[in-house]
């Protein structure tokens, strides 16, 4: 590192501080950063270097550095954008990993980032490459393939291009069509869509007609005839010609190789960690990709010489030179490279204190050379999440308990007693705010439960499924591991010895063991450390001195005495526990409070004699991963994952089965469209993950499992999501719910081509209004779907829209997690007037774009916009909350009439806090420019995301 002030570039300072995308461009072999505008285009003829940050649940930062190679970028240029990949690594800390992104090959994660395509365009800063004149429009036709991460490619205009296996985009100056051949993938057909969105409000301003076009259907349709008549009319396509693009590299058993001085040699052994050695590099060949490993003791000139050494490799192999090529650093490796190996032992590399240190040393270094390092240092220390979602209240509790093939309902009085011999069955039936009843629906099985009674709590549950037609999220729970959700449910929830099911009798019996059962007239310790209602699992432990803890409370049974010993580091909360617990396990008796140090004779002799305990707080198990979403396949026995990066909603497609790992939680998503056979095993897919995990992500065997149908996820589910409630009840595959989504109609007996343009659109909004002057009279459009809009126009005609829908159902309760404010319906009605009048005043600025829209006249349509959710209804997407719940009038009373405040104001540890705001969105208090700067997006960026990462977030900029 000696040389750090040598290979740093100046276009890299400032690099990585703050979770985003940051983009530069070869220019004259030196790396020039991309204006954000032009983020997302790529030039053919240059190569690009990207840089993505993101932070982990525990605080640190994690990166990935990708240099993107355009197919007529020199050798030159991509070289230079290798090496520069070396030096930005270096000033990350050297863990960053490197991809290696070929044009037309890039990885599903480079990908994710350019939501939903990037699609290449053809010239380049480089002489002797002519940029594409951006003032004239030009029609072009684009091949789609992908059914998450999609690939766009430009083919020339032709009929020829055509054929019936894949998905085209033609991009004419009125019209935008999609054609889908008779033999396409209907999620390729549905992702096509969004990149239709994509083109219409990019090169359009959002206002051109959409067509969809099917091969082999010759009805008398506008569309189709327009479409052929632009092909020179109607004739036959051929068959698909086999080209470079459709020739997939396939997966082959990986081999590894050391890489000494250049040379490699193949380590003909079983693949385990314990290979790897932290002063080697290594090269995993996988076929269709490679991967480079760099132990993190090794010298920069052997990590120079290991990526040459790969170079040669390739071309010795005869491999194409599109091939791709990630670097991993030890510590850091990601779930791909991992998976390749038997196993994978979980250690904490990435957080531990030599990682630590190394990186203190080189954030050190680095700022005697002058380089600004905020945020390489970060500590990596888990963080405390905030309440998860839990259900709503004042369902229905219903809970068997299992007794071989039978169960047994247990009376009100002993809901939340549970034994660790038995299993039991637990189904909690609620109404979640307007919406129909829903129901959570989980197994409990006792850390001594019988095997008997473990698969008979299994099939009642399941049959309990089935009877409820698949509507009930389905867990599986294991006593220790109960999730925050199902722990709510019981106020309080005890764990006590022994059991009450024969199974359980039974086996103490055969093994001649001592039955513990708890019993209300014996000797019994409790152990009380939950703080709240999500985690106050109460847990009978031994009855000796050495259960005793100071940090907890504990509640000692001796017959008829009944003690609450108050451990001196323990909470208020914890204290308050106690006597619930007390209450719960003999109701009407007197206790006797007991602090720490203060106890009695009788309480000593009760546990047998007064001995030494801890006073030490145990640290709690905390996940400090992100959640990751999968899909798989079952391969020769073996499960294979694949990795959804950056996902959304979007990515849960109805034909397809999903796992969503959060590393406390696991869940098996189904869509509707999957075979009913097939949900019946959801448990057994969720079962093989779970074993996949343990072995190479570390999480617990005992992890809680989930099945989830589509359209019946819990609000913990979505919470991982930007979630829209009105796509869970769009019936049809993914192509069809993605049309009545994004452009409100639907490919069943539904108009092909939509339209609503300048006059159309007047009309539509005069008649919403009419509707809501008229409560007599029915609003039209009351069901149609929210559609995607990127600027100030559609921002204007969603607001106006949702307004107008509040006035049209003035009735309609709100979901959202914030407070409402109902002014009556007359405000309503006048919300609604302003909101059109700003519509139609509005209407006919655009902003600029690359390439002109058509004109807007009579003629030329625009997708219908559908009714946007308003903050007011129900269905509106949950967490997407901009405003504090403190009231700006009440901050600016308390604050001189001041609402925006600075950064160094806010932050937790300020000597001048701003008083009558509401701390936990101390956020919203920010200016929008301040606000840019602080988290590297605009508000609205902001509050587009999960919940989740927006708290990431949060507690990133001490905002939490």
């Amino acid at each position: 590192m000696s040389n750090a002030k040598v290979v740093l570039d100046p276009a890299f300072q400032g690099a990585g501080h703050k979770p985003g995308t940051e983009i530069w461009r070869i220019e004259d072999f030196k790396p020039v950063p991309l204006p954000k505008s032009d983020y997302g285009k790529f030039y053919c003829g240059d190569s690009y270097i990207v840089l993505q940050t993101s932070c982990n649940k525990g605080g640190a930062y994690l990166f990935d550095i990708h240099f993107w190679i355009g197919k007529d970028s020199s050798q030159d240029e991509a070289g230079t954008a290798a090496i520069k990949t070396v030096e930005l690594d270096t000033m990350l800390g050297g863990r960053a990993v490197q991809h290696r992104e070929p044009q037309g090959y890039e990885s599903d994660k480079f990908l994710s980032y350019f939501k939903p395509c990037i699609i290449p365009m053809e010239g380049g800063f480089a002489s002797g490459f002519k940029k594409p004149e951006e003032d004239k429009f030009e029609t072009r036709l684009y091949i789609c393939k992908g059914k998450r991460a999609i690939r766009v490619k430009e083919v020339p205009f032709s009929r020829s291009s055509l054929n019936h296996d894949d998905v085209f985009i033609l991009d004419t100056d009125k019209k935008i069509y999609q054609f889908n051949g008779a033999n396409s993938n209907i999620q390729e057909r549905a992702k096509a869509l969004e990149v239709i969105q994509h083109l219409k409000e990019k090169y359009h301003d959002g206002v051109c007609a959409v067509a969809i076009v099917d091969d082999g259907k010759l009805q008398a349709e506008s569309d189709s005839g327009e479409f052929w008549v632009l092909f020179g009319g109607f004739a036959p396509i051929g068959k698909k010609a086999v080209c470079d693009d459709d020739i997939v590299l396939e997966t082959t058993p990986p081999k590894l190789y050391s890489i000494n001085n250049g040379q490699l040699k193949l380590e003909d052994t079983v693949l385990t960690k314990s290979i790897l050695e932290n002063t080697k590099c290594f090269l995993l060949d996988c076929g269709a990709e490679l991967f480079v490993w760099v132990g993190r003791v090794t010298q920069v000139e052997d990590r120079k010489t290991a990526s040459a050494s790969v170079e040669k490799f390739i071309i010795k192999e005869n491999r194409p030179k599109t091939t791709r090529i990630t670097q991993v650093i030890q510590g850091y490796e990601n779930h791909t490279f991992k998976s390749k190996f038997e196993s994978w032992p979980v250690s904490n590399m990435a957080g531990n204190a030599s990682t630590d240190e190394g990186r203190g040393k080189v954030t050190a270094l680095l700022k005697q050379k002058g380089v600004d390092v905020k945020g390489i240092s970060k500590s990596s220390a888990p963080v405390n999440d905030e309440v998860p979602p839990l259900l709503e209240g004042g369902g229905k509790l219903e809970v068997w308990c299992i007794n071989g093939s039978a169960k047994t309902a247990l009376p009100k009085e002993e809901l939340g007693k549970f034994y660790s011999g038995d299993c039991y069955v637990v189904l909690y039936t609620y109404h979640s705010g307007d919406k129909k009843e829903e129901f959570y629906l989980t197994y409990w099985i006792g850390k001594h439960s019988v095997r008997e009674d473990q698969d008979m709590a299994f099939q009642l549950a399941s049959t309990l499924w089935n009877s409820l037609k698949g509507r009930p999220v389905l867990g599986r729970v294991y006593q220790g591991k109960e999730p925050p959700q199902f722990v709510a449910l019981f106020q309080p929830m005890v764990i006590l010895k022994g059991g009450i099911s024969s199974g359980y009798k039974k086996f103490v019996e055969e093994k001649g063991l001592t039955d513990e059962t708890y019993c209300v007239d014996g000797v019994a310790l409790i152990r009380v450390s939950g703080t709240s209602v999500h985690n106050n699992k109460t847990l009978q432990v031994d009855a000796v001195p050495t259960s005793l803890s100071s940090t907890d409370c504990f509640i000692l049974q001796s017959k008829n005495l009944m003690f609450a010993w108050i451990g001196n580091s323990s909470s208020f909360e914890q204290q308050q526990w106690a006597i619930k617990v007390a209450e719960f396990l003999k109701p009407g008796v007197a206790v006797k409070h007991c602090k720490e140090g203060t106890e009695s004779s009788a309480f000593w002799s009760a546990i047998g004699g007064k001995q030494s305990y801890t006073s030490k707080n145990v640290a709690a198990d905390v996940a400090i991963r992100e959640p990751h979403l999968y899909t798989f396949s079952l391969r020769n026995g073996k499960l294979e994952v694949t990795e959804v990066y950056n996902f959304s909603q979007d990515d849960l497609l109805t034909e397809d089965t999903m796992i969503l790992d959060t590393h406390s939680e696991v869940f098996v998503w189904m869509g509707q469209c999957v075979d009913t056979k097939e949900k019946q095993k959801a448990f057994d897919i969720g079962q093989k993950y779970v074993e996949h995990a343990v072995a190479f992500e570390g999480i617990s065997p005992d992890v809680p499992l989930y099945k989830v149908i589509e359209g019946n996820e819990p609000c913990f589910f979505r919470t991982y999501f930007s979630w829209d409630n009105t796509r869970s009840v769009i019936h049809g595959n993914s192509f069809e719910k993605k049309l009545s989504v994004l452009f409100g109609v639907r490919s069943e007996g539904g108009p092909k081509s939509s339209g609503d343009g300048g006059p159309t659109q007047r009309a539509s909004a005069l008649a919403a209004l009419s509707s809501a002057l008229n409560p007599s009279s029915q609003g039209k459009q009351s069901d149609e779907r929210p559609t995607s809009s990127g600027d100030g126009g559609h921002t204007q005609r969603a607001s106006a829209m949702a307004a107008l829908s509040s006035a049209l159902n003035p009735s309609s309760k709100s979901s959202s997690t914030q407070p409402q404010s109902h002014s009556g319906q007359g405000s309503q009605r006048a919300a609604a007037v302003a909101a059109l009048s700003n519509v139609l005043t509005a209407e006919g600025s655009h902003s600029p774009h690359s390439r002109p829209s058509p004109t807007a006249d009579a003629e030329k349509t625009e997708l219908a916009p559908a009714t946007p959710q308003s903050e007011t209804e129900p269905d509106a997407p949950e967490y997407a909350r901009t405003e504090p719940d403190v009231s700006q009038e009440q901050t600016a009373n308390e604050n001189g009439g001041q609402t925006t405040f600075s950064y160094e104001r806010l932050i937790s540890k300020s000597t001048d806090p701003v008083s009558g705001i509401d701390y936990k969105r101390r956020e919203t208090y920010l200016s929008e420019s301040e606000f840019q700067t602080v988290f590297g997006m605009t508000k609205e960026e902001f509050y587009e995301q999960p919940r989740w990462k927006q708290e990431l977030q949060k507690k990133k900029a001490d905002l939490f």
